[in-house]
């Protein structure tokens, strides 16, 4: 628990001075959205066990809305990232009421089949700009106190940001609630034969997963001042369970750890590579699949699990 602590505080640290170091912020910045992005994916797949493909659908409308009453209608920077948030839950809510009553593979489809509508929705809407998407979002201030236009005061409104949703979602799993959510994860029958209200429950889980989806997606366009079509595709929810799988679905840290992995990847290789860093990434995640089936820290962690109980029993 001590070594866990010290671990955080070095990470935290390591984010504060980030910038101070010579980090490119934005490059920083973008990580940290897909980050929340991830995490907020995994509160769902990891610790709720509902694999969702149309998550980009609370992504990317998020950003839109964000982006669009910002330029549009002079709103602040917090009050449209609260707004884009808000709406990203209701139409978490809206998909989770007819996702949830569906189970494996039928969930699944279902979610795709109604981010596909969002898409489509998107590139038809008159606010979102169809195929050219918003462009030149202003990044604001925060309350009028802080401008956002330098670059190292949003990136640490945004690495708060990302330190708060793993709080958040911290909390939550170690909640009743989260306990009871592992256990429908786990045993659903055994759930309800318990007198659990699954279904409450998982559309609960479902509307907190695609606010903080929504965050994200907020986030994202005051960094890089665009919303565009790309974000509600389904590759971004595609890319978005690669984050999290080759992280380590079901830990708290492996999300940001995907996200990293797969951000730096195409931040490094796109220039080189093209298109063809999309390969590289799916050949990575393949040999991954094979040789590291719990994710980067999945694996991390059963391993030091299983090297403390030797060296428990050899005491």
């Amino acid at each position: 628990m001590r070594s866990m602590k010290s671990l955080y505080a070095v990470l935290i640290l390591a984010g504060l001075a980030a910038p101070l170091l010579g980090v490119y912020p934005v490059y920083l910045m973008t990580l940290y959205c897909f980050a929340i992005f991830a995490c907020a994916f995994n509160l769902l797949l990891g610790f709720g066990g509902m694999l969702s493909f149309g998550h980009a659908a609370y992504f990317g409308f998020a950003a839109y809305i964000t982006g669009w009453l910002i330029t549009a209608h002079g709103w602040g920077s917090l009050p449209a990232i609260v707004a884009g948030m808000l709406v990203a839950a209701l139409m978490g809510l809206v998909i989770g009421l007819i996702a949830i009553r569906r189970t494996g593979i039928y969930f699944a489809m279902t979610t795709l089949a109604l981010s596909q509508v969002v898409y489509f929705v998107c590139l038809q809407a008159p606010f979102t700009g169809g195929e050219n998407g918003l462009q030149g979002v202003p990044r604001g201030s925060l309350l009028g106190l802080v401008s956002f236009k330098s670059d190292t005061a949003l990136y640490y409104f945004v690495f708060a940001c990302l330190v708060g949703v793993y709080l958040f979602i911290s909390r939550v799993v170690h909640s009743p609630f989260g306990q009871v959510l592992k256990a429908i994860r786990e045993n659903e029958p055994r759930a309800v034969s318990l007198g659990y209200d699954v279904n409450r429950y998982k559309l609960l889980v479902f509307v907190l997963s695609a606010g903080l989806a929504g965050l994200a997606g907020s986030l994202k366009s005051l960094v890089l001042s665009f919303a565009t079509l790309s974000d509600v595709l389904q590759a971004t929810s595609g890319e978005v369970i690669l984050m999290t799988l080759l992280g380590g679905s079901g830990t708290f840290f492996g999300p940001i750890v995907g996200a990293g992995i797969v951000v730096t990847l195409q931040d490094m290789l796109a220039d080189r590579v093209g298109s063809w860093v999309t390969v590289i990434i799916g050949v990575i995640f393949v040999v991954c699949v094979m040789a590291f089936r719990k994710g980067v820290v999945g694996e991390l962690q059963a391993w030091l699990q299983r090297r403390a109980a030797r060296m428990q029993a050899k005491a």
